[in-house]
């Protein structure tokens, strides 16, 4: 919405502030500024003229013409014009020698076409008053002459624009606009609505309105005698350009005027074009309607339009009809005004891809109250301009509405706004919106007594104006009261914390896991969480793995990938691929999200339920049943090198050792052991897959991805990856994590090399020198594995550090040594353990 200043001060007596400040009243008022623009300011020395004489020059391929332009000067100017659309006696716009035309544009004097030529006559455009520039600017006859041009026609202006959302439509009107800034600078604000239609008997057309629900309120009013030659004033084209609209003909500008003016959208119909009463219905099935920009419209049963015993003449409150557009040969018009369903006409413009100054005003909601006084401020000015006659009579077709009334706490919008506003604040704010106020409330008996138990007996009963239809609620008036008070007084304070909330054990256990494995060299990724069959096959998965069974979109983003993921792994090996694919070889990355895993008996599709009820107990177990379980895991995925190389020396390639170690590191966060064993599990290497226990349960694999899954992803070789359901170690958390005791004694190391058969797990040695150590040990550490001829065919040696430490004294040797030797044994009778060198 663009407003020109000149205008608001015809309805605000504002006091002598410039547009900037107007537009930071604005905004700190709600309303979104989006530019102020200054016009005229650097115009200078354009007069009036008449023109004394015209010479045409001849022997040129376009018409030249010199003149002689009396300025009010001693002497006439000598001036060469192009245009040949005024004559000798007309008064016409003259830039002197030295003056400056919109856009810094300086004219001189000097010598074309052969003659001396001192100044330039000038068309609309040239001045800046609007597009025309097929002919000079001819200015009413006994125009002063040498009067200042800038100050006749007003052409220094300052037009603030504003962006207006759908909750303020009473902002796209001159209007509302005002009243704004009336209440800003707390000023007497004139209503440009303030008119007194006289009383009418007798309709002025017959109509009628068919659908309530499409509209409930019709005014028509009829001028006769109208002289469609006259063209609209100075004044009247300006305004309408410096508002952001091109003006068109005298009848049309006039009903664009008054809707900038008020924010009521008119129409205007040649009278003698319709044919019988006009109706307002939706449309019928098979109807067309030309409109105006010459387009032959199928229309929608659900289109709101304007009738006459023709058919359709206009989409209400969209565009009229060509039917019955005003023409050079109108003198008999009808103009309407109406309020129209705001939905209805929302709908119709988007499905039409028709969008006019019209619609966005009706979409937004307008003054169910301005037919009556639009139309009559509209007929005026057409025989005020235009000459005629205004035909007795209105017709006015209502639908009774009743007014929307809204009980609020007085102090409902103070704890809203985390403030405090006294009662007359309240009222006084919202009586400056247009409300009407009372004391008490209306709510029913029932809801009276919630809101007198919460609140006490201060209620007030709000009745909105009906430019303000966005006002439905409490918290509508609430943010009213907010905004002008400003909200820049809101105070900055942070809210209470309400006691026993926070993140759950769950929340705390995610970030610290993230953040482990980012402390551990992984980089966190969000893939999508969408794969196809493909992916199940590339992964390697069997015909009847459940990892199969997955959810089918509705509506997918690709056919390619219509199923919601049961693993993260296929959305972190194509992240992998994509980051070796632009030479990022060295990759470790994490990703922590859900799966969805539905049961085998659950039905392909969730019932969708109406919302004109609650649903019964069956219909949500229903909806129950189709949900498939949804369980977080964390998983990672390596290749390239774990440590890398340099100056400092050779690197090390990622291994299955470190997806388990990753592994171990998310269940450290969780205060969880993990028992790994070897395991045969798709998509990993059937001989370096690990299967990780935390008790008895499951909770997911590690290891290196078999060579077939390697190649269908087109992967590094040796990939490893690890999946682990953080959903079951969540089930297994020993609660708050607590310290652990700090010994001040000194710690005793005992190193133990065991062979073992090859075959043997490290995992079942560890457990048994655990339990055989007792409590003295602190921790145990595996620093080397050995195989070869010094430990025999199909064995291995593990060496490993024992750290022994007691809380209460300093252990002796023969107590670590004792407690080794128990270690040594339980291992021997548990693994067939042998101690290395016995």
């Amino acid at each position: 919405m663009k407003v020109p200043l000149s205008w608001l001060r015809e309805y605000v007596d504002l006091p002598a502030v410039t547009a900037h400040e107007i537009a930071d009243k604005l905004t700190a008022a709600g309303l979104k500024l989006e530019a102020v623009t200054s016009y005229g300011h650097d115009v200078k020395n354009v007069v009036v003229g008449e023109v004394l004489s015209i010479e045409e020059l001849e022997g040129f391929k376009k018409p030249i013409r010199h003149c002689q332009v009396e300025v009010g000067e001693a002497a006439p100017r000598q001036i060469v014009c192009g245009a040949t659309n005024f004559v000798a006696g007309d008064r016409v716009p003259v830039v002197l020698p030295g003056g400056v035309l919109p856009g810094g544009f300086e004219v001189g004097a000097r010598k074309t076409y052969g003659r001396m030529s001192e100044g330039m006559i000038c068309s609309e455009r040239e001045l800046g008053l609007g597009e025309d520039h097929s002919g000079i600017m001819v200015l009413p006859e006994g125009t002063p002459i040498g009067a200042d041009v800038v100050e006749l026609l007003g052409l220094r202006e300052d037009v603030i624009e504003l962006e207006i959302t759908p909750d303020i439509g009473y902002a796209l009107s001159i209007r509302g606009v005002a009243r704004e800034v009336a209440t800003a600078f707390e000023v007497p604000f004139r209503d440009p609505a303030d008119v007194s239609p006289p009383a009418e008997s007798q309709p002025s057309h017959p109509a009628s309105i068919a659908d309530p629900t499409a509209c409930d309120r019709f005014v028509l009013r009829a001028v006769s005698g109208f002289d469609p030659h006259t063209p609209s004033p100075f004044w009247l084209r300006a305004r309408l350009t410096r508002a952001g609209m091109r003006p068109v003909s005298l009848a049309v500008d006039v009903t664009n005027y008054v809707m900038l003016e008020l924010g009521q959208p008119l129409h205007a119909f040649d009278a003698t074009k319709l044919t019988g009463e006009i109706v307002v219905r939706r449309a019928q099935p098979g109807e067309t309607l030309e409109t105006l920009d010459h387009v032959v419209r199928p229309l929608n049963p659900e289109d709101v339009l304007i009738t006459d015993g023709s058919g359709a003449i206009s989409m209400a409150g969209t565009m009229g009809g060509l039917h019955t557009e005003i023409s050079d040969d109108s003198t008999e018009i009808v103009i309407e005004a109406a309020h129209f369903s705001a939905s209805g006409i929302a709908r119709m413009s988007r499905r039409h891809n028709l969008v006019s100054e019209a619609s966005k005003r009706f979409e937004r909601g307008v003054d169910r109250e301005l037919p009556l006084y639009a139309s009559w401020r509209a007929v005026r000015l057409l025989t005020e301009l235009g000459g005629g006659a205004i035909r007795p009579g209105v017709t006015h077709v209502e639908i009774p509405a009743e007014p929307v009334r809204i009980s609020i706490p007085s102090d409902h919008p103070g704890k809203v706004a985390g403030t405090h506003y006294d009662r007359e604040t309240v009222v006084r704010r919202l009586e400056q919106v247009g409300c009407t106020v009372e004391s008490g409330a209306v709510a029913p008996a029932d809801e009276m007594a919630v809101l007198l138990a919460v609140t006490g007996d201060d209620m007030l009963t709000v009745t909105p104006p009906s430019w303000r239809p966005d006002l439905t609620d409490p918290n509508d008036l609430a943010e009213e009261v907010i905004r002008l008070e400003g909200y820049e007084n809101l105070p900055s304070i942070l809210p209470a914390a309400p006691a026993g909330a926070g993140l759950t054990e769950g929340q705390r256990l995610r970030r610290r896991v993230g953040r482990a494995l980012a402390g551990a060299g992984y980089v966190e990724v969000l893939a999508y969480p969408f794969v196809g069959e493909r992916d199940f096959d590339n992964l390697q998965l069997p015909a009847g793995d459940a990892r199969r069974r997955a959810v089918r979109l509705a509506n997918p983003l690709s056919e390619d990938e219509p199923l919601m993921r049961t693993t993260l792994l296929p959305g972190l090996l194509k992240t992998l691929v994509r980051n070796v694919g632009r030479g990022f070889g060295d990759v470790a990355l994490f990703e922590t999200g859900l799966v969805y895993r539905p049961a085998p008996d659950a039905p392909a599709q969730a019932p969708v339920l109406g919302v004109d009820r609650r649903p019964t107990r069956e219909e949500l177990a229903s909806i129950e049943a189709a949900l498939p379980d949804q369980p977080r895991r964390v998983a990672v995925v390596l290749a390239g090198e774990f440590e890398r190389s340099g100056w400092w020396g050779k690197g090390r390639p990622a291994t299955w050792a470190d997806a388990v170690e990753a592994a171990r590191t998310v269940a450290r966060e969780a205060g969880v052991e993990l028992t790994v064993r070897a395991d045969r599990h798709e998509p990993w290497h059937p001989g370096r897959c690990a299967a990780l226990y935390a008790g008895d349960t499951l909770a997911g694999h590690a290891g290196e991805l078999h060579p077939r899954v390697i190649e269908a992803y087109g992967l590094p070789p040796r990939t490893c990856a690890m999946e682990l359901e953080l959903t079951r170690l969540e089930a297994v958390l020993p609660g708050p994590a607590q310290a652990p005791p700090v010994s001040a004694y000194p710690v005793a190391t005992q190193d133990v090399a065991l062979i073992v058969g090859a075959d043997v797990p490290f995992a079942e040695v560890e457990a048994a020198l655990r339990e055989g150590a007792g409590e003295l040990l602190e921790s145990l550490r595996l620093f080397d594995v050995y195989t070869g001829a010094q430990v025999g065919e199909g064995n291995k040696s593990l060496a490993c550090t024992l750290r022994f430490r007691a809380p209460d004294r300093t252990l002796t040797v023969e107590e670590t040594t004792a407690a080794r030797e128990a270690a040594v044994a339980l291992a021997a009778e548990r693994t067939g353990a042998q101690l290395r060198g016995a």
